[in-house]
């Protein structure tokens, strides 16, 4: 179903169950578990789906080391159970999107001999979390076995090193492949739909006004109960409903910088577990590329945060200290930063000792409003907010929850031979359909056809992504702008600025032929589009 054919069910009068306001990963998954219960269920997003937090993340699927260690060390229940959580939540995860996320191992480099017994216990301890759900055992590395599998490590000092696992995964197609599997069980959701105010009736609650963001048109959805799912921006919303409302959220933002893949091994990647200020950095193989971060500093909320300069020295001074390379400015081929919506709490002076657990609110209009949380944990707190929902209004779903066992689009059963056939069937190079294969999974035959007819072609030599995804991914996954494009189905702008620029023609042409834009729709998308890809993504 297109865009326009959501926006007609919207605009129809009808009243939905649950009108969830906000389409990154904590929106999305509500959408999803209430819809697959078989509620009546609406989703808006101002710009593009998972285009704020959601697509910003460090791309891991995971309970947090980190966190393991505040839990530890300030005997706090609150990061115990989180990790607990996020261990648990990381196996389902990775079970019901295998084609998007996977298992990854990470190398921690030790250069002191009394730090071995902290750091291997502590993740070991990590180990012992995971139970059922674990994705292999930590190992105690000798100095040369470190080596051989991180030759890039700075060699002088390094006293030993301790491998783990986690998880990884495509966040910002992670996202959308949840909107769209909402879709497919019933919801009706559109994304570039801003909500402009709350309707109320008796006091109460009972819907939104909304603007279409791209034909300008606005319009009332109705909905017997209506959820705030905006992240860092839903202190907003909350003023909407109430201009005395107290600000919950104490925003934290993390930059992330892409080099080249030289910089780590194709298979393992690098957690340093200390810099100069106490933080954790990871460098990781990602889409052949190489993805370092993040940083945790306060920040205003703003839609498009931008990454300044001290920030990206900050990151790569600590890849020089712990990498035998030596890694420049003119290295980093992307940068963006991403805010953390972090919940307010007294006592607590830095963002860094927030903890990253969610809370849920009801206002005295019936206003619910979810923040908080961490990407890993999205589908446990969508159950927990959808149970509360339904007792709250007096819901009727037709099921119970589901979504423990219901596999994203694309991700109905694992396939490790999926990317050979389509090489073969379709005569692709192999960096082409391993990417076909991860980034639509099963759809991925019928990506490949749709490219095969004419549409074969490269966006940019340099990258595997074709011209018929831009056909694709604005027929199917409701991708409307070229950013929609460029960043969030294809990540070609998180990975490589300059070549997004590149292909950016090529992709406004496709669009422009798909939509019929007139020129004036064109001179505007190309406007911007390239904004976007100078200042901030």
């Amino acid at each position: 179903m297109t865009r326009q054919m959501m926006l007609d069910q919207l605009k129809a009068d009808q009243t939905f169950d649950l009108l969830v306001i906000g389409g990154g990963a904590t929106g999305c998954g509500i959408a999803l578990d209430a819809a697959s219960r078989g509620l009546k269920v609406a989703l808006v997003e101002k710009n593009d789906f998972s285009e704020g937090t959601s697509s910003r993340s460090t791309k891991l699927v995971h309970g947090g080391v980190r966190y393991l260690e505040k839990a530890v060390k300030q005997l706090d229940k609150a990061q115990y159970d989180l990790v607990r959580e996020g261990l648990h939540e990381r196996g389902i995860l990775l079970k019901n999107a295998p084609h998007l996320a996977g298992r990854i191992a990470f190398v921690t480099p030790i250069y002191s001999w009394f730090e071995i017994p902290y750091v291997y216990a502590g993740l070991k301890f990590y180990d012992i979390l995971s139970g059922k759900m674990s994705l292999g055992g930590s190992q105690l590395l000798t100095r040369k076995t470190a080596l051989k599998k991180f030759p890039m490590l700075k060699a002088d000092g390094l006293k030993a090193a301790v491998m783990y696992y986690d998880g990884q995964f495509n966040d910002a197609r992670m996202a959308v492949s949840l909107a769209l599997t909402a879709r497919s069980e019933g919801a009706v959701i559109a994304n570039h739909v801003e909500v402009t105010g709350l309707v109320k009736s008796d006091t109460r609650v009972r819907g939104a006004e909304v603007r279409d963001r791209i034909s300008g048109e606005s319009f009332i959805v109705n909905a017997k109960s209506v959820v705030n799912a905006t992240g860092p921006f839903c202190d907003r919303l909350r003023q909407l409903d109430d201009p005395q409302a107290k600000p919950m959220v104490k925003a934290s933002s993390g930059i992330h910088l892409v080099l080249d893949k030289r910089f780590v091994p194709d298979q393992y990647g690098l957690m340093i577990p200390k810099t100069e200020d106490g933080r954790v950095l990871f460098m990781l193989p990602w889409e052949g590329h190489t993805l370092v971060g993040t940083t945790d500093d306060p920040a205003s909320v703003n839609e498009h945060p931008e990454v300044t300069e001290a920030e990206i020295e900050y990151v790569l001074r600590h890849v020089r200290l712990y990498s035998g390379l030596d890694v420049q400015r003119s290295d980093v081929k992307a940068t963006w930063s991403g805010l953390r919506p972090l919940i307010d709490a007294e006592g607590k002076n830095d963002t860094q000792s927030l903890v990253r657990d969610h809370v849920t609110m009801t206002s005295p209009s019936g206003f619910v409003t979810i923040c908080g949380g961490k990407w890993t944990n999205y589908r446990h707190m969508a159950e927990v907010l959808v149970d509360r929902v339904v007792a709250d209004f007096h819901l009727s779903p037709q099921r119970p929850c589901a979504t423990r066992n219901l596999p994203v689009l694309g991700g109905d059963k694992k396939d490790p031979g999926r990317a050979d056939r389509l090489a073969k069937s379709f005569d692709l190079t192999d960096d082409v359909a391993q990417h076909l294969a991860r980034a639509y999974g099963s759809a991925s035959e019928s990506v490949a056809r749709l490219c095969r007819d004419g549409l074969s072609g490269r966006l940019h030599p340099d990258h595997p992504y074709l011209e018929g995804e831009v056909v694709y991914v604005a027929k199917q996954e409701m991708a409307e702008r070229a950013m929609d494009v460029l960043t969030r189905r294809l990540p070609l702008a998180l990975l490589d600025q300059q070549a997004a620029r590149e292909a950016l023609p090529r992709v406004l042409d496709l669009l422009q032929q798909e939509f019929g834009w007139d020129e004036t729709r064109l001179s505007e998308e190309m406007q911007l589009a390239e904004q976007r890809l100078v200042h901030a993504l």
